[in-house]
C-alpha cells in the first residue's frame, strides 16, 4: 500500500460528492436508493460520520499507542441516518462531509509513516479476518475507500435509473 495514493484515493471521492451529488433534487436527495435502502443524504451522513469517528477516536487512540476501536455498526449508522433526516439541507450535509473529510485528510497527511504504518488492533483483533494483513491505521483506509466505492457505486446506479427514467 502506497501510503500517498491511499490517501490521496481517499480524497478523491470527496470531489466526485461535490460535483456529482450537488445537482441532486430534494426529492431524489431523500429518496430511498433501493426498496428498504438508505437515501443518498443517509449514505453521506453515514460515510461522515465514519469520518468523524477516525477524527475523534481512531487517530487519537493510535497517536498514543492505543488500538482501534469501532462502536456496534447499527446503533452508529442509525445516528447518521437521524441527521440525514434531521432537517438538514442538501447544500450542509454535503459541506460538513467535505469539511469533516478534508480535515481527515489533512490529519493523515500530516501524521508520519510510523504512525500510519503502526500495528494495531481492531476491536481486539490484531489481523484482518479476511486478508491476513496485520491492522494499521493505513490498511483501516484502506478499507474505508473500499467502503466508498462500494457506496459510490450504488449511488451511480441510483443516479443511472433516475436518468433512465426521465
Amino acid at each position: 500500500m502506497n501510503i500517498h495514493n491511499t490517501i490521496s484515493d481517499y480524497e478523491q471521492f470527496n470531489h466526485w460528492t461535490q460535483s456529482t451529488l450537488q445537482p441532486l433534487s430534494d426529492h431524489d436527495w431523500h429518496r430511498p436508493i433501493q426498496d428498504g435502502k438508505a437515501s443518498i443524504a443517509e449514505i453521506i451522513a453515514h460515510l461522515r460520520n465514519w469520518d468523524l469517528h477516525l477524527i475523534d477516536v481512531v487517530i487519537p487512540s493510535i497517536m498514543q499507542g492505543g488500538g482501534i476501536e469501532f462502536p456496534d455498526f447499527n446503533v452508529y449508522n442509525s445516528k447518521a441516518y437521524e441527521h440525514a433526516n434531521s432537517g438538514v439541507s442538501k447544500n450542509d450535509l454535503l459541506q460538513e462531509f467535505s469539511d469533516d473529510r478534508k480535515k481527515l485528510i489533512d490529519l493523515l497527511r500530516n501524521m508520519t509513516w510510523e504512525d500510519l504504518l503502526f500495528e494495531t488492533t481492531a476491536n481486539g483483533v490484531t489481523h484482518c479476518p479476511h486478508t491476513g494483513q496485520p491492522y494499521s491505521l493505513l490498511y483501516i483506509i484502506h478499507e474505508f475507500i473500499e467502503h466508498d466505492e462500494h457506496h459510490k457505486k450504488q449511488m451511480i446506479d441510483f443516479l443511472h435509473d433516475l436518468q433512465e427514467k426521465k
